[in-house]
């Protein structure tokens, strides 16, 4: 989504406290890409006022803002890799089948850890907590020690990092592959899971983080 420490500008019509909500731009870099700069999530874009590449980056723009809309859940994906651990924040990932036990996630081709946790063959899934904003930005920057001061634990079965602090893991094999565009859509085959006590989820909507009202 490219500057680890960049964050989205907010729009004169964004509420003054939601720039405090706000991942880093290299969270939104690893979700939908790198398109050109704009002017953030609710922008006015008219695709058929512009031509050529300009065309194509309201499209971009305007594709953003409106999947944007749809409330998810925010995750960080996990692996071991020659014994280090590595992990990548991901907004997109959901249940697949119940019998065989199949989920997924949807990885960017540009991402550094997805092409290593594919060569392990396992990855865990951390669903992340309210208050773990900090922890799904570091696991999305680059150049860092993204587990520099976290405790985490072996999963039972992979041996991929668990989390402390979430609503839960689903520990996986990557069951199968598909090329979709400039990302990767990966299913997992899930050989463990657990609800964990991480209190309310953490969410991700309209370029902001959120959770659930009590």
């Amino acid at each position: 989504m490219s500057s680890e420490a960049e964050v989205p500008r907010v729009v004169e019509a964004t509420a003054p406290c939601t720039h405090t909500t706000w991942p880093s731009h290299d969270v939104i870099e690893s979700w939908l890409g790198d398109p050109d700069e704009d002017d953030g999530p609710g922008a006015d874009t008219h695709v058929r006022t512009h031509d050529g590449a300009e065309a194509r980056a309201a499209s971009t723009r305007h594709l953003r803002d409106v999947l944007g809309r749809f409330a998810s859940g925010v995750t960080v994906v996990t692996a071991l890799s020659e014994g280090e651990p590595i992990g990548l924040t991901c907004q997109s990932f959901a249940s697949v089948s119940l019998d065989p036990p199949l989920v997924l996630f949807v990885a960017a081709r540009t991402s550094r850890a997805w092409p290593l946790i594919r060569a392990s063959g396992t990855f865990c899934v951390n669903i992340l907590a309210d208050g773990q904003e900090d922890l799904s930005n570091t696991m999305a920057s680059r150049g860092t020690d993204k587990y520099a001061g976290v405790d985490w634990t072996p999963s039972p079965r992979t041996g991929s990092p668990v989390l402390p602090g979430t609503v839960g893991f689903v520990d996986c094999t990557v069951h199968a592959v598909h090329a979709a565009g400039d990302h990767d859509v990966v299913i997992g085959r899930v050989v463990d899971l657990d609800a964990c006590d991480g209190g309310r989820p953490l969410l991700f909507n309209r370029g902001a983080y959120t959770t659930v009202a009590d």
